[in-house]
This record gives C-alpha cells, structure tokens and sequence, in this order.
C-alpha cells in the first residue's frame, strides 16, 4: 500500500506546523541522552534483548502509549492512536547489540564523547524513538494515521531482521508507511535496502590417517575448490554487490584426512535478482565441487557429502526516489539545515521495503562512530535536529490532525 504524504511542496508548511514539538524537543536534549545512556547500560545480545525489552514497554507505558509485547518474537510495540482508524505508520528503532552478554556495557564521558559498546547502535535509535512518542502525545500535537512505535528484535548478525520480519508479516502487513530509526546522524536517508544471503556449505566424508587411509576423498579438497571458484564469480559493480569468502574451516591434525571441512559466504546485493543469480551460481559450484573430489576417491571408499545450509537471508529492494517519503525526507533534512545523502544499507526497512511498503532508514541525530566496537562513542552535537527532522518525516507520513 503506498502511503498517501502531504505533498513534498507541503512539507515547509509541516515542518512550520511543528515549531512547538521542535521547542519540546530542544528542551528534552539532556533527557533523551540520560535515557540513551541508561538504554545503552542494559545489555541486549541477540536473541536475548528481554531485559531492555522490558525496560522499553515501561517507559511506552508511562507516555500512555497501548503496549503489547509480542511473546513469539519479543517486539514490543506501542501504539499512539490517529484521528481515524487508517492504516498505521510504523516507526522502528531495534533493541539488540552485536555484543556477547558478558560485555562491560557502561558508558564512559571522554570529553565530549560517550563511549560505550551500543551507545549508537541502537540506543540512540531507541531514545529518539521514544522521544518522538513523547512529543506526539495524541493530544497537543496528534497524527491522523495511528502510529505503531516498536522496539524490534534480532536486527544484528544472525538476528536475520527476526523482529521486523515477523511484524510486517502479520500485524504491520498493511502498516502505511515505516520509518525506522538506527543509531545517530542526520543527513543520510537510506532508501535502498542492501540484501544479503550467508551460507554455510559443509563437506562430510569417514576421515582417516593421511598415509595408511590416502584415496579417501578430503573435504577439505572440496571447501578449497569451493573457495577458489567463489573468488573468480564475476560480481556486477552496478548494482552494487559484494561476495566474500568469509571462513574455512576442517581437520583435526596434520597427519589426518579431514572428516569434514566448512566454507561460509556473505553474499550482498542492492538486487535481489543478482542474490539470486549468485547463488545459483555457488549453488552449482558446490555440486561441482562434490562430483570431482568424488570422482577422485579411490575405487570402493565412500562418498563425500555436503549440505548447504543458509545462515540468514535479508532481502533487497528499493522505495523508488520519487515516492513521496523519501521526497519528504530529503525535503526534511535540509529544513533542518542539513544536506541530505541517499543511501542503501541493510536495516529492518530491508522488510517493508521488500513487501512493497514505502520504508526509509535514519539517523536518531548527533555523531557518532566505531560502531559494533567497545569504542564505539556518540557526541550529541546538535542532536536535536536530527529529531527534528524524524518529527517532520514521521508527521508527514502520519499526516497532521487539525483541531
């Protein structure tokens, strides 16, 4: 469903409409970085974001958002209600790290700095996504479209966009529009959803002694053959994709046949027809590969065999640069004085996008850096217009109420 936006000339008067939640939010600068500080403070590994889950819904509840906690994934989701029962904006901010639950999560000051391990990525997506609640509060300033604010689950590595791809398939299918809102900046608009395809190919044979059981076939023979023909794949440099031969892996001594041998890839794309295409590609090359250590084995040993076993998928797709909320988000940024930067990458709008819902990624305001990193810090300079500008794209989308 495509959302129907005020029209991009429209958006300097929104914008203008939006003076006092602007105010609003200029006054809540130290409060939204006290609340990403203490967000940050709370670990949330992949696959167990609980804790700051629950963390999250409390602090929905006591801006009198409805609350409800999806127990099969974990997404929590608050819902300010619109003037009409439309279809509703999603606006997303994801609640995991890449960090292991043992992580020295506190935040430090360095000048000007915090540094902490997920101080960005995402708990400035969350506090400023809580912040924009705070400010469409339903009633001085309301939205005709409901709006769903969720905090998703399972964004990171192997999370394979777990949260966001279980709302859009079943509650957030008809959602109108979604914004999501991943670590700091303002000026970047990511409107391209970078796909990607990991895979696993593991090699299995009965392993022996390298000289009294030579002639057994070698899976690790077969992983190098794998990774050897990978590399000379031809990848498009238009659309932009990469392909990389990421681990390899098998054996246990120096003297010994391997029993079993792994290679994983990363494959990306902003295509999903060049993933496809690629990995049909490595999908025949690990049959290949298979039939000739075969092949060689002495006569009466038995086979290799493999299994290729996908990692995680992320879809590509695009909303178009003419679709009016990436008009009204490039118009957004430079009403705040920024000059704004399309770009693709790979974030939970990689799933309305691929679902035909017009979807773009943002910065939550602020500078920010190392990310995925225990340095990794945030600087709050002039942080507020990056709320600003989500304001502006977020009340576009929803379309103001007049009273």
């Amino acid at each position: 469903m495509a959302v129907s936006l005020a029209a991009p000339t429209e958006t300097g008067r929104i914008f203008a409409e939006l003076q006092q939640g602007r105010e609003q939010l200029a006054a809540m600068d130290d409060d939204v970085v006290a609340t990403q500080v203490e967000l940050s403070e709370i670990p949330a590994p992949t696959h167990d974001e609980r804790r700051r889950g629950r963390d999250v819904a409390a602090r929905m509840r006591r801006l009198g958002l409805t609350v409800t906690v999806d127990d099969t994934v974990g997404n929590v989701i608050g819902r300010r209600a619109g003037a009409s029962d439309e279809a509703p904006v999603v606006v997303c901010a994801h609640l995991d790290t890449v960090f292991a639950a043992d992580t020295d999560v506190r935040v430090r000051r360095e000048g000007s700095r915090l540094v902490g391990p997920g101080i960005g990525d995402n708990a400035r997506g969350l506090a400023a996504m809580l912040a924009l609640a705070r400010v469409i509060d339903g009633a001085s300033l309301r939205t005709m479209r409901p709006i769903d604010f969720i905090a998703s689950v399972g964004e990171e590595a192997l999370g394979d966009l777990r949260g966001a791809k279980h709302h859009f398939a079943n509650g957030g299918r008809d959602a109108a529009a979604a914004i999501i809102l991943d670590g700091p900046g303002d000026e970047r608009v990511v409107h391209r959803a970078v796909g990607s395809r990991r895979m696993r190919i593991r090699f299995t044979g009965p392993g022996g002694h390298s000289w009294s059981a030579y002639g057994l076939p070698n899976p690790l023979n077969a992983a190098g053959t794998v990774a050897a023909r990978v590399a000379r794949i031809n990848i498009p440099v238009t659309p932009r994709t990469a392909l990389t031969v990421a681990r390899i892996s098998g054996g246990l001594a120096i003297n010994a046949i391997p029993g079993e041998a792994i290679v994983e890839l990363d494959l990306r794309s902003v295509s999903q027809a060049v993933v496809e295409r690629i990995a049909s590609e490595i999908a025949a090359i690990v049959r290949a590969a298979l039939a000739e250590e075969n092949e060689r084995r002495a006569r009466g040993t038995p086979p290799l065999a493999v299994a290729l076993e996908s990692l995680g998928e992320r879809p590509a797709g695009e909303t178009p640069a003419d679709d009016p909320l990436v008009v009204a988000a490039l118009e957004a940024t430079r009403l705040v004085g920024r000059e704004p930067e399309a770009g693709a990458a790979s974030t939970d709008a990689n799933v309305p996008i691929s679902l035909g819902i017009p979807a773009i990624a943002l910065g939550g305001g602020g500078h920010g850096g190392d990310a995925h990193t225990p340095g990794e810090w945030f600087e709050n300079v002039e942080g507020t217009l990056g709320l600003a500008r989500a304001l502006t794209i977020v009340c576009a989308a929803a379309r103001l109420a007049h009273r």
